[in-house]
C-alpha cells in the first residue's frame, strides 16, 4: 500500500494511491493517520481525486523527529577513507526541511556546496522504547525515500553535521510504502541523477546498520512515536568526494529513486 499527502487550497489531506487514482482518508497527513488505528483507517474509502492532478506534499508533515544516520553504507564509509562505525553516526533534521516530491529545491543563498544523498527511510508506525532487534520490524509502518540535501561548506565548519544537514525546505520527502509491499530485507536499489547522469546507484545490502539494527539502536536512548524518520543514509557517488567535486546547479534536475518506493524529481532554483 502507498500513502500520499497532499496540498488542496490552504489544505493538506491524507490519501491512498490506487493506480492512478488517490482515495482521500480523512486525515491532515500520514502522519495524523499513523497516530490512529492506521492499519484500518488506511484502508477506508473518500473522495477520489486523479493523481496526476495533485500537488503532492511530504507525505508527513510534522514528525516528532527526523533521525538520520551518516556513514552507513559501506561504499559511502570507503570513498571518503573513513574507519568502520562501531556504533551509528546520528544527528537530526527538523520538520522545516521538508518538501514534497516535486517541489522545486531552492538553492541557499550562503551555501555554494549543495550536495546530494538519496536515502532510504524508516517509518514508525508504532511508538515505544527499548526495542529489541527481534521485535523493532513491528515497529515500522514502512519505508520512504528522502534526499538529505546537504551543505557541505556549513556542514564542515565543526565536527557536528547539524548545521549544514536542515537547510530550510531542501529535503525532499516521497511518499509511505508499507513493508508488506517491499522486499527490503533481501536489499532495495537506491539510485540518483542530476539531469541525465547517474551520480549514485547502491544496494541497501550494503547498509552497515540495518533498518532492524537503527530502530533498536536509536529507541534505547529516545522514544520513537507513530510518524518518526529514520534516514538510513547514502551509498557512495556524492558530489563532495568526487574528483573534481561537483554539487547541485540552478538549472538542473535531481531524481532519487529507491525500488519499490517511486521517485523524486526536483527542479533545482536559484534563490531569488
Amino acid at each position: 500500500m502507498k500513502l500520499i499527502t497532499f496540498r488542496q487550497g490552504l489544505d493538506t489531506k491524507a490519501g491512498r494511491v490506487q493506480g492512478d487514482e488517490v482515495v482521500e482518508l480523512g486525515y491532515k497527513d500520514i502522519g495524523a493517520l499513523l497516530n490512529d488505528d492506521w492499519t484500518i483507517q488506511a484502508q477506508s474509502e473518500g473522495p477520489v481525486h486523479s493523481l496526476d492532478s495533485l500537488d503532492i506534499a511530504p507525505s508527513i508533515l510534522n514528525p516528532s523527529k527526523i533521525i538520520c544516520v551518516g556513514h552507513n553504507y559501506g561504499s559511502h564509509v570507503i570513498e571518503q577513507g573513513l574507519p568502520w562505525p562501531k556504533y551509528p553516526t546520528l544527528f537530526a533534521k527538523f520538520s522545516d526541511s521538508l518538501i514534497g516530491s516535486y517541489d522545486n529545491l531552492v538553492l541557499p543563498k550562503i551555501s555554494q556546496k549543495m550536495d546530494w544523498e538519496v536515502e532510504l527511510v524508516i517509518v514508525i508506525g508504532k511508538g515505544g522504547r527499548h526495542i529489541s532487534m527481534d521485535e523493532a520490524d513491528d515497529y515500522i509502518a514502512g519505508f520512504s525515500v528522502m534526499n538529505d540535501i546537504s551543505a557541505r561548506d556549513w556542514q564542515f565548519r565543526t565536527g557536528q553535521f547539524l548545521q549544514g544537514k536542515t537547510f530550510d525546505s531542501c529535503s525532499p520527502l516521497g511518499p509511505l510504502v508499507t513493508k508488506e509491499d517491499l522486499n527490503y530485507q533481501q536489499g532495495l536499489e537506491l539510485r540518483c541523477y542530476v539531469d541525465d547522469l547517474e551520480v549514485q546507484r547502491g544496494n541497501t545490502l550494503d547498509l552497515i546498520f540495518s533498518p532492524g539494527e537503527l530502530v533498536s539502536y536509536i529507541s534505547s536512548f529516545i522514544r520513537l512515536n507513530p510518524g518518526d524518520l529514520i534516514s538510513t543514509g547514502t551509498p557512495g557517488g556524492v558530489g563532495h568526494w568526487r574528483q573534481p567535486p561537483m554539487y547541485l546547479q540552478p538549472g538542473q534536475v535531481l531524481r532519487s529513486w529507491v525500488e519499490g518506493i517511486g521517485e523524486l524529481v526536483n527542479p533545482i532554483v536559484a534563490s531569488e
